[in-house]
């Protein structure tokens, strides 16, 4: 989903009428808002028992926080819907059985007081948030079906209004107009700004021209036993089968194929791609997810889709010692569609070790190697990925590297402060009189770097710290860049070792949806796995609960869940960082 966000210009968020805004479906409008993406909104599932356009509208308005901007009136309800009334043109349209073409006509006698009432408070709403509408409002006291529409595109755009509108999926009943919205309020590649690239080490933008030097994310790949397929937004230029690519993110050259426009299963050939469009391209061997491609003689870097670190490993090995090769092979091609798996090997225990953002991703992935591939494997106890990071600092600690055993020797004086951070890592020089040359200084930041790898509590990486270079010394003809890594090194395991260290351990926020009679039950289950609850509230029948979770207390709770439920019970997880954690855990 970050990768596809990261590339889209607009998207259409899909509400159930029944059950209004979801968890997952609030985790992905968060990411969007994010992305800055502009959305609208299409209420689906009219025909199903219990389906409400007004309360899913609200809960669109109570939980994401947007303004709705309602254009749409069902016609019936649940069963009997049949159409809906268009509040800008005051227009039926109604659909037949067999989903054909909608059929338009007046609006009937008895939603025509309800019609022009909706379309009054429309007005109303829009004029609000916008000037050229609320300028004809006050002149006409109405606004025309065209300032309307224009108005309503613009509040898109800018993200001060979402347009909603309703239908069946199902029976394809309300799917025409929301193409058309998709035309009318969604922007265009024209209507986004330049995309912004790094040349040379200076910014610099491309317009959406086909006449412009050529410029592409890859935001896919999909590595089959056949080829590989990679997915590609075109930001600005033009490409045609056969054309040469450069890759700026590796540094290689590579060569288009084909050219296909991609529709679930169904692939088109194309000629040639411009600016705007979204393209598989067959032929290019190295290029991979987060890629920038671009002409040759116009090189740019593009920002890549944020990846998050891994946070669950699992050991994988082939039932049969004959399939070890075909499992590294199925393993660095899953790792290759998704920047978010990584695979190593341990090297102390020699295992192969697969990790991602939670169980059921890796889930997922086993069971991908096992229906593509004909791989059955053995999978291990999961895992989470601890950190360590400091509690309470030292300062003043000397560090002295000497080493002489026959011809030049190594020297490396230095002296460190260490103290916490929010977050990451920091380093600083205060060494004043140039008592350590600023190579030198950029040899201890380095090694410093090295000593975060492993931290004194159990062999974790370390975060969530500053180190300041507050003094040292060299020597004539034994220091060196080597040596001043070295030191930056071990002096900061020693002073990691005299720090007041805390264990970090990775924590989801959980919302978990349940009948209301099984609330009890399911919030001591969360209390007994370290889960503080911060929300609760029911909604239709059912228990919402939201609860910071450790991510170790999670493995095995969607069984444990549906047991205490009998089956009604559904959760998501969403990754919310790191907090401390016991202390008695194992080593990675």
């Amino acid at each position: 989903m970050e990768r596809s966000l990261r590339v889209l210009d607009g998207a259409v968020a899909v509400f159930d009428a029944v059950a209004g805004v979801e968890p997952q479906s609030e985790s992905v409008w968060r990411q969007a808002d994010r992305h800055g993406v502009p959305r609208i909104a299409f209420v689906n599932k009219l025909d199903r028992t219990g389906a409400d356009l007004d309360a899913a509208v609200a809960s669109i308005r109570e939980r994401l926080h947007p303004v709705p901007l309602v254009v749409q009136l069902p016609i019936g309800a649940e069963d009997a819907f049949t159409g809906v009334v268009d509040l800008l043109r005051m227009r039926a349209l109604t659909w037949d059985d067999d989903g054909g073409a909608a059929v338009a006509g007046p609006v009937p006698d008895e939603l025509r007081e309800e019609a022009s009432r909706r379309r009054r408070l429309l007005e109303e709403a829009v004029a609000e948030r916008h000037p050229a509408a609320l300028e004809e409002f006050c002149e006409r006291e109405t606004l025309s079906a065209g300032t309307l529409a224009a108005a309503l595109r613009d509040l898109t755009r800018t993200g001060d209004g979402v347009v909603v509108l309703c239908g069946s999926a199902y029976r394809n009943r309300g799917i025409e107009p929301l193409l058309d919205a998709v035309v009318a309020y969604l922007p265009s590649p024209l209507d986004v700004p330049a995309v912004r690239g790094v040349r040379d080490g200076a910014d610099e933008r491309r317009p959406a021209d086909p006449a412009a030097p050529f410029a592409a994310l890859a935001f896919k790949v999909d590595a089959t036993p056949t080829g590989r397929l990679t997915y590609l937004r075109v930001y600005s230029g033009t490409i045609g089968k056969g054309d040469t690519l450069w890759d700026a993110t590796a540094g290689r050259s590579e060569r288009v194929g084909r050219i296909l426009r991609v529709q679930a299963d169904r692939h088109a050939q194309l000629e040639r791609a411009v600016a705007g469009d979204i393209v598989a391209v067959i032929g290019l061997k190295a290029a991979r997810a987060g890629s920038t491609l671009c002409a040759p003689d116009a090189p740019l870097v593009l920002e890549p889709p944020g990846v998050a670190d891994p946070v669950v490993s699992v050991a994988v090995e082939p039932r049969r010692g004959t399939d070890a090769g075909r499992l590294a092979s199925a393993l660095a091609r899953l790792a290759e569609e998704d920047p978010s798996l990584t695979v190593r090997t341990d090297a102390e225990t020699g295992q192969t070790v697969l990790s991602g953002m939670g169980e059921l991703h890796l889930e997922v992935a086993v069971e991908k190697i096992r229906l593509a591939h004909g791989l059955e494997a053995n999978v291990g106890r999961p895992r989470v990925t601890y950190r360590e990071t400091v509690g309470r600092g030292v300062t003043q600690l000397v560090f002295r590297h000497v080493k002489q055993d026959g011809g030049a020797g190594q020297f490396a004086h230095v002296v460190l402060d260490v103290e916490p951070l929010e977050d990451g890592f920091d380093f600083r020089s205060a060494v004043v009189g140039g008592r350590v040359p600023q190579e030198y200084v950029r040899a201890v930041e380095a090694g410093c770097r090295d000593a975060l790898a492993e931290g004194p509590l159990g062999g974790h990486a370390v975060t969530g710290l500053r180190v300041t270079l507050t003094d040292g010394s060299t020597h004539v003809k034994d220091s060196s860049e080597t040596a001043f890594r070295t030191a930056g090194r071990l002096g900061l395991r020693e002073a990691l070792r005299a720090c007041a260290m805390v264990l970090l351990e990775p924590v989801v926020e959980v919302t978990v949806t349940v009948p209301e009679e099984a609330v009890g039950g399911v919030l001591g289950d969360l209390a007994a796995r370290r889960g503080r609850v911060t929300g609760s509230q029911v909604r239709g029948g059912a228990a919402v609960v939201t609860a910071t979770v450790p991510l170790a207390e999670l493995f095995g709770y969607a069984t444990r869940l549906r047991s205490r439920t009998q089956g009604r019970g559904t959760f998501t997880a969403r990754p919310t960082g790191y907090a401390p954690a016991p202390t008695q855990v194992p080593a990675p």
